[in-house]
């Protein structure tokens, strides 16, 4: 419980961070396409005996890069591209699993382990969580100007490639942090919610990366918490814990709507 603790605080603020970006930029889809995708990644890193995080970040790159260049030199919308690529190499990773069939569990793949989590899953985990944050809190204000309006981005001479393709890095960098924590599919879950509930909160960027740190924090430590009394997966109960959060704020912010239309009048 102490090493799921200890896992659930680390991850928190790297994908509450990043999910604010992904949440403005439209790219929640992303998030979801990147963690499917990096499977097979991972099944052939065990197959040739590379760190299973090698694999997964490798996948979790190609996936990305793929779709941006699919989406710049096809017809086709990004969200299509996204769903084409993401279940491809889902479906690959499946495939690959099943005729191989390691020894690693399916399912900790996939919906995490965080009450089997280990000392080197801390130190690579929290490794990757502080270099996340640090380079997310040093290049917001670059990364919100591209959030918001990538022309005017390139317009005021930022360098517009570099962070697409570096906010991608970072995507899969989060992803391989949480692989342990909640595995694959809950991932996502950690990479929407927390940017969604804040967005819902508060009016301005800075604040909303507080928020959803905060949020993130609360759901996580509250949901690994809960999941022990409840005799529950601490990963599903930390993703329950996120929606139910994002309820509350989305009455929230439509009672305060009201009152301003109410005032107005």
């Amino acid at each position: 419980m102490l090493n799921a603790f200890a896992i659930s605080a680390l991850v928190a603020v790297p994908t509450a961070l990043l999910s604010c970006y992904l949440v403005l930029k439209g790219w929640a889809l992303m998030g979801d396409a990147v963690s499917h995708a990096v499977l097979p990644g991972i099944v052939l890193a065990y197959v040739f005996g590379f760190p299973l995080v090698v694999g997964a970040f490798a996948a979790g790159m190609f996936t990305a890069i793929a779709t941006g260049y699919l989406a710049e030199n096809s017809r086709v919308k990004q969200d299509t591209v996204m769903g084409v690529v993401f279940s491809g190499m889902f479906g690959l990773g499946i495939v690959i699993y099943v005729a191989i069939a390691p020894s690693i569990h399916l399912d900790h793949i996939l919906f995490g382990n965080m009450l089997g989590v280990q000392l080197a899953d801390l130190q690579l985990s929290g490794a990757i969580s502080i270099i996340v944050s640090i380079l997310l809190l040093a290049f917001w204000k670059d990364l919100m100007l591209f959030t918001f309006d990538p022309g005017q981005a390139r317009a005021s001479g930022l360098p517009v490639g570099l962070l697409h393709y570096g906010l991608l890095t970072i995507l899969s960098l989060t992803i391989v942090a949480t692989l342990t924590a909640t595995g694959l599919i809950l991932a996502v879950g950690l990479l929407i919610a927390p940017g969604a509930i804040a967005f819902l909160i508060v009016r301005s960027f800075g604040r909303m990366l507080a928020v959803a740190v905060l949020v993130c924090l609360v759901a996580m430590l509250g949901g690994t918490y809960l999941s022990f009394f409840l005799d529950s997966s601490p990963a599903a109960t930390i993703i329950l814990l996120l929606i139910v959060i994002f309820i509350g704020a989305f009455l929230y912010r439509t009672t305060q709507n009201r009152r301003a239309v109410q005032t107005q009048g």
